[in-house]
């Protein structure tokens, strides 16, 4: 008989849900990630160097996150996507080709984030109907981060 219950205290249909949204928001990460990295590698003009260095920052705690959702995901009893082609199709975020001035990186990742945020206020939506507490605090504290980094952000370019 198969287990109606995971490891994490979760029933079988509330844990696939979590994972659907999460595979969805790792997808979303990956894309940002590779954003970030590119305009981490082609800023350009007076704000070269405070950018280049703020950009590395965001990029590492944007891996560190994409692992943490991988593994909540397996956690939950499922696989986490680990193809490029799917996090192209299932990303909320879109790829930003050609940036590399501050202001259109800057909006850009402005845009990103104000996606994730809206997605992660779903999922922990939903995160409360399931009981699912984990996946709940992992969202509020990276949303914690990411809303004082928009609001820096729009100060910035203001």
């Amino acid at each position: 008989m198969p287990r109606t219950i995971n490891i994490t205290g979760l029933d079988a249909k509330s844990s696939k849900k979590m994972a659907q949204h999460l595979n969805v928001l790792l997808a979303s990460y990956q894309v940002l990630y590779i954003n970030v990295r590119g305009y981490h590698w082609n800023i350009q003009g007076t704000h070269f160097f405070e950018l280049h260095e703020k950009f590395e920052a965001i990029y590492n705690e944007l891996l560190e996150q994409l692992d943490e959702i991988a593994e909540r995901i397996l956690t939950l009893g499922h696989t986490p996507d680990h193809n490029y082609s799917d996090y192209v199709k299932k990303s909320q975020v879109k790829e930003h080709k050609n940036a590399n001035s501050h202001k259109v990186c800057i909006e850009g990742l402005m845009n990103a984030l104000d996606t994730i945020l809206k997605h992660q206020r779903e999922i922990i939506d939903d995160a409360q109907e399931c009981s699912d507490d984990r996946t709940l605090d992992m969202l509020s504290g990276y949303m914690l981060t990411q809303e004082k980094l928009a609001w820096m952000l729009k100060a910035y370019l203001s």
